[in-house]
C-alpha cells in the first residue's frame, strides 16, 4: 500500500460544503476496506466570522479562527492542510506564517483543474463569492497563466451572494438552482469558455448538465483530487 499521510481539513466554512468535501473524498479514493482510506482530521469550525464582510472592511477578521485550526490540526499531527473555503484563501498567508504543515490552494489546485480541463482557453468565468473577488484571488491566479477572468458584477453579484446565503441556510432547491444556472449562463454570454464553481457551496446546487457543453470546474472536486493525490501518498508535498 502506498504511504498514507494524514491530512488536515479547515472546515466549517460552511458546514454543509464541509461534509461535501469529505464524501466526495471517501468516493474519490481507491479503496477496498475501511483500512485503505486516507487519516483525515477535521476541525469545523462554523464561529469564524464572514469573510466576505472581513475582505470589505465591515466586519471581524476570521484570521484567529483560521489560524487557530490550522494550528490544532497540526499538532493533531495532520501533514497537509486543505481548507474548503476559497475566501478564506485571503488569509493563506497568516495560516502558512503560523504553521509549518503546508497548506494546499483550493485557487492553485482549481486554476490547474480548469487548465486541464479546457486546455488553450485564454477567458474563464469564476462563480466565486464577493470577498473571493474583492481579494482577486482567481485572477491573479489565472493571469499567470495568461487567462483572464469574468466574475458576477453589479446586480449580477448581488444576485449571486443571495442565492449563496440561500444555500447557507439549507435551501438548495429548484430556485436556487435555476437562480445558479442563470447566472453561470450569463458568464458564458460575456465570453467564459469554462465556468469555475469557485465557491464550495456553488457545486451544491450546480452540475455540468446545467450548463450544456461549457466545461464547469468544481473548487471542491479539485481540491477533492489533490488531498486524495496527496493523502495516499502518490503526490508529494
Amino acid at each position: 500500500m502506498d504511504r498514507r499521510r494524514v491530512i488536515g481539513v479547515l472546515g466549517g466554512l460552511g458546514p454543509a460544503a464541509t461534509v461535501d468535501f469529505y464524501a466526495k473524498l471517501v468516493a474519490a479514493t481507491p479503496a477496498r476496506r475501511d483500512q485503505d482510506h486516507i487519516h483525515v482530521i477535521i476541525d469545523a469550525d462554523p464561529s469564524a466570522p464572514n469573510r466576505n464582510d472581513a475582505v470589505a472592511g465591515v466586519g471581524p477578521s476570521p484570521e484567529p479562527q483560521l489560524v487557530g485550526m490550522a494550528t490544532r490540526l497540526a499538532a493533531a499531527g495532520a501533514e497537509a492542510l486543505f481548507m474548503v473555503c476559497n475566501t478564506a484563501h485571503a488569509y493563506a498567508p497568516a495560516i502558512r506564517a503560523a504553521v509549518a504543515t503546508p497548506l494546499v490552494s483550493i485557487i492553485e489546485e482549481t486554476v490547474a483543474a480548469t487548465l486541464a480541463a479546457a486546455p488553450g482557453v485564454d477567458r474563464v468565468g469564476v462563480l466565486a463569492a464577493a470577498g473571493a473577488q474583492d481579494a482577486r484571488l482567481y485572477p491573479t491566479e489565472f493571469a499567470r497563466h495568461g487567462v483572464s477572468v469574468v466574475e458576477p458584477r453589479g446586480e449580477l453579484r448581488e444576485r449571486f451572494m443571495a442565492l449563496l446565503y440561500r444555500i447557507k441556510a439549507g435551501d438548495t432547491g429548484q430556485e436556487v438552482r435555476a437562480g445558479m444556472r442563470a447566472i453561470a449562463l450569463e458568464l458564458v454570454e460575456l465570453g467564459a469558455q469554462a465556468v469555475v464553481a469557485g465557491c464550495t457551496e456553488v457545486p451544491l446546487v450546480l452540475a455540468q448538465a446545467d450548463i450544456g457543453a461549457i466545461p464547469l470546474v468544481s473548487s471542491t472536486d479539485a481540491l477533492v483530487s489533490a488531498a486524495v493525490a496527496i493523502g495516499t501518498g502518490v503526490r508529494p508535498l
